[in-house]
């Protein structure tokens, strides 16, 4: 068998190098398969011979049993039943007798797996899938078509070598072999769950595990009482929460659509760019992957499960709002893994409950979860303030039941453009948020005649929760939790975890070309710049990521500055004006409003040094010191705002570095000690680029003085945090008519309610009798800090707003 196989099978290592790894080290090494197979071990000799692994024609002892460097741990019953026996093979038996025997024997045991088509990136056929890797025991026959159609799209699996000797307990020698046997037969059913999924088939066993929670019957009980209604009427609204929430994952069909959705992207995108991805394989093994991703189109859902699976691993379940559990869709999406969770909870302890205990029981599967902290969509391209209730449920389970260690994997998407653009626009503009349904489905079959661009899926740095549950609860590896606990600790590991996440997910931005673009042309009054100067203010940015990278994991574009004009040329992002002079670059007015999505995307890049050039709007000159305070005044808001990485005792030194490297590029200029800083003379290059990089955040700076100037004027006491909210929003809203300015955020009243929260945080303001805010001193201080920035035009054209 093994050389017909070898004319046909194609086969692939994980992890790639197992020659490597396998042939140093431990001399004694035997191969411990899943299943009882001749085609599996003959596809494993096959890799052993070709790979020059160590060979399975050893003899690790002298007693019977042990003929070969290898066994199974899934041996049939009989010819007609599949089933695996339940007692120890007859190999281990032996290698535990001559551990007995010998205190210095020992043996690597190697966890071997073999998957039949699992290389999704390969799969093209509808036929295949018929005949892929799956949970289900396998018939002769079922194999037989599994080796003839799948043989060419093999993946052969090791896992971490485990000692013989470290299994072995002081009990009999038939215990220690049935207790061998559990560790590896567990070992390879958490190597199968990570590349294929774990055993989902049965969603009638996971809502009957839901509901025999002692926690669920209580809950039920008490609103059976409550409600006046019979327990069993309590428990069936139980279950019916359960079906709601449930996902009915099946394999086959997330290996058909990943055949569909090759094709769809194929046409839609340029491509879709999996970045990072070697972070993977070094936290899936044994661990609870939590995706985290950022949210920014309806296509998230689909984009992460696709490029996770063209890895070679499961697609994680993931949490969808019930909005999104419409007839038909539904449906589709619960079988490709989805669970579905209301947007509030609303007091409803039963559905809390019932939702609790699900997750848990799918993270004690093994499964890897996912779901978007922003709660909803972002509209503006920036990260909205995270909601922590899923991180709540999500550290409290495994407070709870802490089986496998918890990892949360941070992603940002990159877009160059996204199908909900124009409709965002509309929602920031005032219009109502449209409701979904199947007819938005059949409309949105029109994208496929749309080109899109590229689209960026950047991994971001992975974060082990046991790490901050050893920073603020020092004892929870002895301490007892259960659904009632209270404990502060909690609070401050989850509001950590939601702000180290967000951070992680800015420190994997993708830069792309309609990024830079939108970040030169939506500095200038019209969205528009001669062509050498377009040139030159890109050159600018891609050389400031490069000297001065924000992290490891940030990706840029590749193209030269004009190869970024010709891209966005060829997606009509821009329009070309010629003239003798030298041809204008522009943007139409619909396209600006558009492309300020993307430019949000990646503006924490840019933020400080655009901040520091924002001091050199209204001064010619300034000194290290002042800049230093105009940073360390400033930076924390625009910090919490954009989720910057650096903390406030960093700022000093990120603001010298920040400086040089802005002298190096010819924008800035000092005196030989460094301590007065210039900017460029008025007609030069340098001081037009200045200008345009201090235009990222001087609206951040305009806004916040705004608020401020509303609220001196209202005086204090006299006015309500939410009025003034709402005031904010109308006032950027005219000035955004009467000055034009091409920013739908701008007027975004949540980002009006971040700030006023944080000046509260920061004590510059505080809520006084009747819900009125009141200030002191420092709430002018920092008025009069945001006028030595702003020029005296911008702040008498605010101030002229206000007093209107």
């Amino acid at each position: 068998m093994r050389r017909l196989l070898g004319l046909w099978v194609r086969t692939s290592l994980r992890p790639e190098d197992s020659a490597v790894h396998f042939r140093a080290g431990h001399a004694c090494k035997c191969y411990v398969l899943e299943r009882q197979s001749a085609s599996d071990l003959a596809v494993l000799a096959n890799a052993i011979k070709r790979h020059e692994l160590p060979t399975l024609e050893r003899r690790l002892t002298s007693g019977k049993g042990a003929e070969r460097a290898v066994f199974d741990v899934g041996r049939r019953r009989g010819f007609w039943d599949a089933a695996p026996q339940l007692r120890p093979p007859r190999a281990l038996l032996a290698l535990v007798r001559a551990a007995r025997a010998d205190p210095n024997f020992d043996v690597l045991l190697i966890p071997t797996s073999v998957y039949w088509g699992r290389a999704p990136q390969k799969e093209g056929s509808w036929f295949r899938l018929l005949f892929a890797e799956s949970w289900t025991l396998t018939s002769r026959l079922r194999k037989f078509f599994a080796v003839l159609i799948n043989g060419r799209d093999t993946m052969l699996e090791f896992g971490e070598p485990i000692s013989l000797r470290s299994l072995l307990e002081e009990e009999p020698q038939s215990a220690q072999a049935r207790r061998v046997t559990r560790v590896l037969r567990g070992v390879l059913r958490r190597q199968r769950a990570t590349r294929i999924g774990p055993d989902m088939s049965h969603r009638r066993t996971i809502l009957a595990r839901v509901l025999r929670a002692r926690a669920v019957r209580q809950v039920a009980a008490a609103e059976a009482r409550e409600k006046k209604i019979s327990r069993r009427q309590a428990l069936l609204r139980a279950r019916g929460y359960g079906e709601e929430i449930a996902a009915n994952y099946s394999h086959s069909f997330v290996r058909f659509m990943a055949i569909i959705f090759t094709r769809v992207w194929n046409r839609v995108y340029d491509g879709v760019i999996l970045s990072h991805a070697d972070s993977l394989p070094q936290v899936a093994q044994g661990n609870e992957i939590v995706y985290v991703p950022c949210h920014r189109s309806h296509m998230d859902y689909l984009l992460l499960s696709y490029a996770i699976y063209t890895q070679g691993y499961a697609i994680p379940h993931i949490a969808a709002g019930i909005n999104l559990n419409i007839p038909i869709v539904g449906r589709l999406i619960r079988k490709a893994g989805a669970f579905f969770i209301r947007r509030s909870f609303g007091g409803n302890a039963l559905y809390t409950v019932v939702f609790m205990k699900y997750l848990a029981a799918i993270m004690a599967r093994g499964h890897s979860i996912e779901y978007f902290i922003e709660g909803g969509r972002s509209r503006t391209g920036r990260l909205l303030q995270p909601k922590t209730g899923m991180l709540t449920i999500t550290v409290r389970s495994y407070l709870r039941d802490p089986v496998r260690p918890v990892v949360f994997m941070p992603v940002n998407f990159g877009y160059e453009r996204i199908v909900e653009a124009a409709t965002y626009v509309d929602e920031l503009s005032g219009k109502p948020k449209q409701k979904e349904g199947f007819l938005d489905l059949l409309r949105a079959v029109r994208v496929l005649r749309e080109r899109f661009g590229a689209v960026n899926v950047n991994l971001g740095e992975p974060l082990h929760l046991d790490a901050l549950l050893d920073k603020h609860l020092p004892e929870w590896r002895t301490q007892a939790f259960n659904d009632d606990t209270r404990h502060p600790g909690i609070n401050a590991v989850v509001n950590e975890l939601a702000v180290a996440i967000m951070q992680r997910i800015n420190a994997a931005a993708a830069v792309n070309p309609i990024n830079l673009l939108a970040l030169c042309l939506l500095a200038t009054q019209r969205s528009a710049l001669v062509e050498q100067d377009l040139l030159r203010q890109l050159q600018l940015y891609r050389g400031y990521l490069e000297t001065m990278p924000y992290g490891d994991r940030v990706t840029v574009t590749r193209l030269s500055a004009p190869e970024i004009l010709a891209y966005a040329e060829s997606l009509g992002i821009v329009t070309r004006n010629p003239h003798k002079l030298g041809d204008v670059i522009r943007m139409t007015d619909a396209n600006a409003v558009l492309t300020t999505y993307y430019r949000n995307n990646v503006l924490h890049l840019f933020a400080m040094p655009s901040l520091i050039a924002c001091a050199f709007i209204a001064n010619a000159e300034m000194r290290t010191e002042d800049i230093q305070r105009l940073a360390w005044r400033i930076y924390p808001y625009i910090a919490a705002e954009l989720f910057l990485k650096w903390r406030e005792t960093e700022l000093p030194r990120v603001v010298i570095q920040t400086l040089a490297v802005l002298r190096e590029h010819g924008v800035l200029q000092c005196n030989a000690e460094q301590t007065v800083w210039r900017r460029p003379p008025p007609a030069s290059a340098g001081a037009m680029q200045l200008s345009l990089l201090a235009q990222l955040t001087l609206q951040f700076i305009e806004r916040y003085y705004l608020a401020i100037a509303l609220l001196i004027e209202a005086g204090p006491g006299q006015i309500t945090q939410r009025a003034l909210a709402e005031r904010c929003q109308l006032m950027a809203q005219r000035m955004t008519l009467l000055y034009g300015f091409n920013s739908p955020e701008f007027f975004d009243r949540a980002l009006f309610e971040n700030f006023i929260d944080l000046l509260r945080d920061r004590r510059a303001i505080r809520v006084g009798e009747g819900g009125k805010l009141d200030f002191d001193e420092v709430l002018e201080q920092v008025a009069q800090d945001a006028q030595i920035v702003l020029s005296e035009q911008i702040r008498h054209s605010i101030l002229q707003v206000t007093h209107d």
